[in-house]
């Protein structure tokens, strides 16, 4: 696992920190639309490929159908940061590109935004869990459930339902209605009902010249491919074994988001196609970057580097880490957690 030890991080001076990475937030209009046009082209592209080779064969345009997944993926993290206000810093740009991605996407973006900034405020804070982030339950919590609890929890957390069944759950049905806000004014249901209306005429015209069934056997599996890739982020970005919790007056922002989200030091590749996403310690410390400017803050600030970093290959151990031990500060595994449990 990483073996980076959180006391020996450097300490957080949150006013030092703000006003350092103040100077990045503000975004390049032209970058902006050159990163927008370098996704959203090749993303139609490969859709358009992956149409005219089911001609030949459905599993020849699956072949397609992966680069596709990758760049909607990339029009998802846009979309993220329209949701920030980060993309083009102008309120009105930013929600309008964020509500036309959100039919591609099937995400309901001012329904998202609201969640997601709750995630922000929220990160790593014990008492405030349950919008827009995974379940996570402490080591006395799950010991206090009731056996049939206990197995909902492992049932959760085991990689199939967390990256196979739970993406297709959320972006194909509880996206569909505003789950967890059904009482939070009209906004939520305005922007599920007006995407979800926009998905059927989109898919509508689409099915009018090439059929439904090329539409679903292109579509779907891009949209699930994006979206298991999009919750592994997700998760590795919160769900490492040195990850920051805490309750009550021991939480405060800045500790929380540079010592509770990771640095996921991604291949170049994978880090271009995830907008830098990787990045999120210092996304969560200051979400109005555009994840273009990310890697210039790593560049002058290099001992940021070091906080929270995991590699792909340490991501990958990271899925079974599932209850967090408030007396370790660490997350750990249902193993782990028993046998502390008996030398306790």
């Amino acid at each position: 696992m990483n073996t980076m030890i959180q006391a020996s991080a450097p300490a957080v001076d949150a006013a030092a920190w703000l006003k350092a990475l103040s100077r990045y937030r503000h975004p390049r209009v032209g970058r902006s639309i050159f990163e927008l046009l370098v996704t959203i082209v090749p993303f139609a592209v490969f859709w358009f490929l992956a149409y005219l080779s089911l001609a030949r064969g459905l599993w020849l345009g699956l072949i397609f159908v992966l680069p596709a997944a990758a760049f909607l993926l990339r029009l998802f993290m846009i979309q993220h940061d329209c949701g920030h206000g980060s993309f083009f810093a102008r309120r009105g740009l930013d929600d309008w590109v964020g509500r036309l991605l959100g039919v591609l996407t099937l995400t309901p973006y001012d329904y998202w935004r609201r969640a997601h900034a709750a995630h922000h405020a929220s990160a790593g804070n014990l008492d405030e869990r349950g919008v827009g982030d995974i379940t996570t339950l402490t080591v006395a919590e799950y010991r206090s459930r009731s056996r049939m609890g206990r197995v909902g929890y492992v049932l959760y957390r085991h990689p199939l339902v967390m990256f196979g069944i739970g993406p297709a759950w959320l972006f194909l049905f509880k996206q569909r209605l505003p789950f967890g806000m059904m009482r939070s004014g009209a906004l939520p249901w305005v922007s599920t009902i007006a995407t979800n209306a926009a998905i059927v005429v989109l898919a509508g015209v689409v099915a009018w010249f090439i059929g439904i069934g090329p539409l679903v056997s292109i579509h779907l599996p891009i949209v699930l491919l994006a979206g298991a890739a999009g919750v592994w982020l997700f998760y590795v970005q919160h769900q490492f074994e040195t990850t920051h919790w805490a309750k009550g007056d021991d939480w405060h922002f800045p500790e929380a988001a540079l010592h509770g989200a990771s640095h996921y030091d991604l291949p170049l590749v994978l880090r271009w196609i995830t907008g830098n996403i990787g990045i999120h310690h210092v996304h969560h410390l200051s979400s109005r970057i555009p994840y273009y400017r990310l890697p210039e803050v790593l560049r002058h600030h290099p001992e940021l580097a070091s906080i929270g970093r995991i590699t792909l290959w340490e991501s990958l151990k990271c899925v079974r880490l599932v209850l967090w031990d408030e007396r370790s500060r660490k997350l750990l595994s249902f193993r782990d957690a028993a046998q502390v449990t008996t030398a306790a």
